[in-house]
């Protein structure tokens, strides 16, 4: 059985982020994770965090195990995000680099860039590079629009191109809903798939970030082996995080998720400490 599916794993955001888009963003997340549109760049962010994930996989599969670093910088108009990150699949080690940096353009407008790159992995990105543009709308500006492309080339010759359409609504408080598509196409093959995603988050920052988040669509590669790949085909995920602050600048990182696809289901939390200084 040869069989494949797009890799829509995505780019670290920013550390900023609601909990839940932090979870699930990461460069080598969930299968079906859609990015969420960035968040606004501050030059106040200076965050760490460190966050172990263990996934439980229906038989044959076996389970996976990673570890993750992520830190952010605020500079006047941008903030630079990275993450390094250690993961175990299919009985695998892989590890994974991704940069990035959000610049604010003016009090209307602003973008983010992302790179990254694997180890050889099958299951990671040769390399995939990531761009939106996002517009703050409304007369308070509360509403975000995002728009936004993205290129992955993957080690067993099969690539993904993308076009993200998302937007962010930010409420007084304490609420923040997110919503998106992303309209993906693979080759070889003309493999053509849509994913959509919603989100809410409620509570606020230096206290409580508590999201969910539910993924759906259809998924165009998906290797589970170094041969062996999932095509065309669809998935659902669900997501719960919870992030507190535990004092002025520290805190933990809680999450459990939920992803099936017509080959196995898979199940598992992340647990995680940051510090912002």
């Amino acid at each position: 059985m040869y069989r494949h599916l797009a890799s829509a794993v995505a780019l670290p955001l920013i550390v900023s982020m609601p909990a839940l888009c932090i979870a699930q963003a990461s460069a080598t997340g969930g299968d079906l994770a859609v990015p969420a549109p960035p968040a606004p760049p501050d030059e106040r962010t200076r965050s760490v965090q460190v966050s172990a994930g263990a996934q439980h996989l229906s038989d044959p599969y076996g389970d996976w195990h990673d570890m993750t670093l992520r830190g952010g910088w605020g500079l006047p108009g941008h903030t630079l995000q990275g993450e390094l990150s250690a993961h175990r699949r299919f009985g695998v080690n892989g590890t994974y680099l991704g940069l990035g940096d959000t610049h604010e353009f003016n009090e209307d407008w602003y973008g983010s860039a992302t790179v990254g790159a694997g180890d050889g992995a099958f299951y990671l990105p040769d390399y995939r590079v990531d761009v939106t543009l996002n517009r703050k709308l409304l007369a308070e500006r509360r509403l975000v629009a995002t728009l936004g492309a993205g290129y992955y080339k993957a080690p067993d010759g099969h690539s993904d191109r993308s076009v993200l359409l998302g937007a962010t609504y930010y409420f007084t408080a304490p609420w923040i809903v997110e919503g998106g598509a992303r309209f993906n196409e693979s080759a070889p093959g003309s493999v053509k798939t849509r994913q959509y995603f919603m989100a809410a988050t409620w509570g606020r920052q230096k206290a409580d970030l508590v999201t969910a988040r539910v993924g759906w669509g259809g998924e165009g590669y998906l290797a589970t082996g170094p041969a062996t790949q999932l095509v065309n085909f669809r998935s659902r995920e669900a997501s719960l995080a919870w992030r507190h602050w535990i004092g002025a600048n520290t805190g933990f990182l809680l999450a459990a998720n939920r992803y099936s696809n017509p080959l196995y289901r898979r199940v598992g939390i992340t647990i995680g400490l940051f510090h912002d200084f």
